[in-house]
């Protein structure tokens, strides 16, 4: 007897694949729990990381001074038994501080010969701390890098360990000494990971962690392989396609020049999302959907991701901001009157 004519999204799923997700899940746990032992709070902040590492994506972290995103990076990478390296980025820093740069040094025979020494870029998990305290033109350094995960020097192209990720913290736009990232920049991040101060109660708890002894070490519980396998494995769920549809449709209302944009958003929204932002929140979702050990995505997932994902992507018109609006403000009710008609 013949199979049925549109096989479920489950069904599309090899065994070996369903077990992997298991795993996944259970693993995911263990990370959460491992970086509790540091971390306090801050769970929403800990699962959007882990979805941009098994999607592949870099993430841009904004708070304010003192919540811990730092300290947030390391540990992650801590966990993994990945290469770390950390950029503080300063008014004065040069792309070459970044990428590396040829240095002339002596040889066998004492022949003397340029050499190249890697940047700090070299590593699995690159911190880009305050990234938005150097000029544009350092900033763009890393669009290279996080893109195509190479970097170019003198000529010579360099391609980046896998997997590669970007973790960058930024402080708000608004403090002096700082420069707003460029949109072909802002553009690479998959989400934007805003960090809020944290309760009194994890204030406390915070206080109780810190001024002790010295920090737990924390277990490795993925390795590099590891990791690419996971991420291959995240992009192997199945979507159906209704949400395809529903992550194109929330995007283009997003576009004031779109005719399917409401109303009230065209006098507050300048530039809409791009399709990256459409590819985004598919791969967010399938990757969220694999940590919370779903065979298959669901809506849920995409309205999850949707707030990290658009939100750096609406850039907002001055009528906007007279007016106290900000993008993330914009995408929450468009998200709540799309849901509403999904």
């Amino acid at each position: 007897m013949p199979g049925p004519a549109n096989p479920s999204p489950l069904e599309r799923l090899a065994d070996d694949d369903v077990a992997a997700i298991d795993r996944l899940r259970e693993t995911y746990a263990r990370l959460r729990q491992e970086l509790g032992r540091v971390i306090v709070g801050q769970q929403t902040v800990v699962e959007r990381l882990a979805i941009c590492l098994f999607a592949r994506g870099h993430a841009l972290l904004m708070g304010v001074p003192g919540l811990a995103k730092t300290l947030l990076v390391s540990k992650l990478s801590e966990t993994m038994s990945l290469r770390f390296n950390r950029i503080q980025f300063t008014p004065d820093l040069m792309p070459m501080d970044i990428t590396g740069t040829d240095i002339l040094q002596e040889g066998a025979g004492g022949r003397r010969e340029f050499q190249f020494v890697p940047g700090p870029v070299f590593a699995n998990i690159v911190l880009a701390d305050e990234i938005n305290r150097a000029p544009p033109k350092t900033q763009a350094a890393m669009l290279e890098a996080m893109q195509e995960h190479r970097v170019t020097v003198v000529g010579k192209t360099f391609t980046l360990d896998q997997p590669f990720l970007v973790l960058a913290t930024q402080n708000p736009v608004e403090q002096e000494g700082t420069y707003p990232l460029p949109e072909a920049q802002l553009d690479r991040f998959m989400f934007l990971i805003e960090l809020d101060y944290p309760s009194e109660d994890e204030e406390v708890q915070i206080a109780r962690t810190t001024t002790g002894g010295s920090l737990p070490k924390l277990a490795s519980l993925l390795s590099g392989e590891e990791i690419l396998k996971q991420q291959e494995l995240v992009r192997r769920i199945p979507v159906p396609d209704h949400i395809y549809t529903y992550a194109a449709q929330l995007v283009r209302k997003t576009r004031p020049q779109s005719p399917t944009a409401p109303a009230w958003l065209k006098p507050l929204v300048g530039w809409g999302a791009g399709p990256r932002a459409v590819q985004y929140l598919i791969l967010g979702a399938k990757a969220r959907a694999a940590l919370m050990g779903s065979y298959m995505v669901r809506l849920e997932d995409v309205q999850e991701v949707a707030v990290p994902v658009l939100t750096h992507r609406v850039i907002t018109t001055f009528t906007a901001q007279s007016e106290g609006i900000d993008a993330r403000q914009i995408v929450r009710r468009l998200l709540a009157e799309t849901a509403a008609q999904a």
